[in-house]
């Protein structure tokens, strides 16, 4: 079928997916698994063969992660479970909290008198970066060697989970973690929604602009939303600046080498999203509106459109059945390359006072493996490389376009990193200035103003460190 063609040419580089991507991102000369310093070596400083958790005698493995949602949980869940089947020695005791909760707590966590042994870590400077520079992460390039893991994971999606020895920089250094699932932000659709007033799914994004005042005159909202908890407005805002600029020209920015925010497609982008707040296209006081109330309301039938991320797909799938459809932001026009926001899942990571490093680690390559990508595809939830499992979802599915759209994404060279990544304080100052924006507080153009002089402030800040 025409899926599984799509699939056997992506099989033929497995180990080269979002190659273009790792070129254009990073640019690298380090040795895949290592930052080629000489420090790749994981907690024990020694290990030279793969450890054995069946040999590390009665072990509780303290673990941290936001995977909250239907199928992560369950996916999660089951591969728990798995793990202390196979070694029975070992007990997993998991503390499951919502992206924000662990954003808020995770630091005190790691710098408390007694960490969890694995956590999920946020890449960019806020979290991750600063974990690392910190000493409450444990480098993972000798695990990374010892497992394979730079063979298994395309050398950008390590990249990304890296920082250098200084801890000035992600993108490069030392590997601080692995992560288990792909993502990106996509275009969800109502199927019922969209045929009662007579629009067909978007081919391209002039259909999908178009339709919206069409489905708004048919007396549909047009897209669903909520803004509460203020990253979904980052998410969708880093969609329109795609739409209208170059990815690669964002990229650059996002990762510190770029010309800024001060542009075009960023001033495009801002215009927008408040012209889709005047026109109605949004629901009314969006920003008090919590981003799970959203997406139940789209399930429930409220809303023909729900711009978010592939994470979201199991729990809409569960709700709608076949009424959803799922697909990457149309492109310009059809046949285009597409581009969105996305890349990969938060990283897993082992605490630098975890007592049980080599079990962690063996937890973590447990996680991650071919077997643990088709208990993911099996509960909805896209791999960061898609196994068999994914020749076997039916054509023109959600699951099947949203695993087709990563590996057109991929071999477009369309992915752009989040935004918040480009500052330390980013995630804070973006998602206010994007609650004020859709308030209509603050004008399109002085948000760009804003997010440039953050920007140059923070490089600046960085150039001033570095010539010291």
């Amino acid at each position: 079928m025409r899926f599984r063609r799509a699939r056997s040419r992506a099989s033929r580089r497995p180990t080269t997916v979002l190659l273009a991507l790792a070129v254009a991102l990073l640019g690298s000369a380090c040795v895949p698994g290592t930052d080629g310093s000489g420090m790749g070596t994981g907690a024990n400083g020694t290990a030279t063969a793969v450890p054995d958790p069946a040999k590390a005698g009665e072990v509780t493995l303290r673990v941290w992660d936001q995977e909250v949602r239907g199928g992560q949980n369950a996916e999660i869940k089951r591969l728990n479970r798995e793990f202390e089947e196979k070694y029975p020695n070992v007990t997993i005791k998991r503390v499951s909290r919502s992206f924000s909760d662990l954003k808020t707590t995770l630091k005190l966590a790691l710098s408390g008198n007694d960490p969890p042994d694995v956590v999920q870590a946020n890449q960019g400077y806020a979290d991750m970066v600063a974990f690392a520079k910190a000493g409450l992460l444990t480098p993972l390039d000798n695990y990374a060697g010892l497992y394979g893991w730079n063979t298994r994971y395309p050398k950008t999606l390590l990249d990304l989970n890296r920082v250098s020895a200084d801890g000035e920089r992600f993108g490069t250094g030392r590997l601080y973690g692995i992560s288990q699932a792909g993502e990106y932000v996509g275009v969800y659709y109502n199927r019922q929604v969209l045929r009662e007033a007579g629009v067909e799914p978007p081919r391209t994004w002039k259909d999908f602009t178009r339709s919206l005042g069409e489905l708004k005159d048919a007396g549909e909202l047009p897209v669903q939303f909520g803004n509460l908890d203020k990253y979904p407005a980052i998410h969708t805002f880093g969609v329109l600046q795609s739409q209208a600029g170059s990815a690669e020209d964002i990229r650059d920015t996002v990762l510190g080498r770029g010309g800024g925010f001060e542009d075009a497609p960023t001033r495009e982008a801002a215009r927008t999203l408040a012209d889709w707040v005047e026109r109605g296209y949004l629901p009314q006081g969006a920003n008090g509106r919590g981003y799970d109330d959203a997406a139940k309301k789209f399930a429930g039938g409220d809303g023909a459109y729900l711009v978010t991320g592939t994470w979201q797909l199991a729990d809409l799938k569960r709700t709608m059945g076949d009424k959803l459809g799922f697909m990457p932001p149309p492109p310009a026009k059809a046949g285009d390359p597409l581009k969105t926001t996305g890349g990969q899942g938060l990283a897993w990571s082992v605490t630098s006072r975890s007592d049980h490093p080599d079990v962690a680690a063996a937890y973590l390559d447990f996680l991650t493996g071919p077997h643990a990508s088709e208990v993911m595809t099996q509960e909805g939830v896209l791999p960061v490389v898609p196994g068999k499992a994914a020749d076997r979802l039916p054509e023109g599915s959600a699951e099947a376009r949203m695993v087709e759209g990563w590996e057109r994404l991929s071999a477009d060279d369309g992915l752009v990193p989040y935004l918040d990544y480009a500052t330390p304080t980013y995630y804070d100052t973006l998602s206010a200035d994007l609650q004020n924006l859709i308030e209509g507080g603050l004008p399109p153009d002085r948000l760009a103003q804003r997010m440039q002089s953050a920007y140059a402030e923070f490089r600046d800040q960085r150039s001033g460190e570095g010539a010291q």
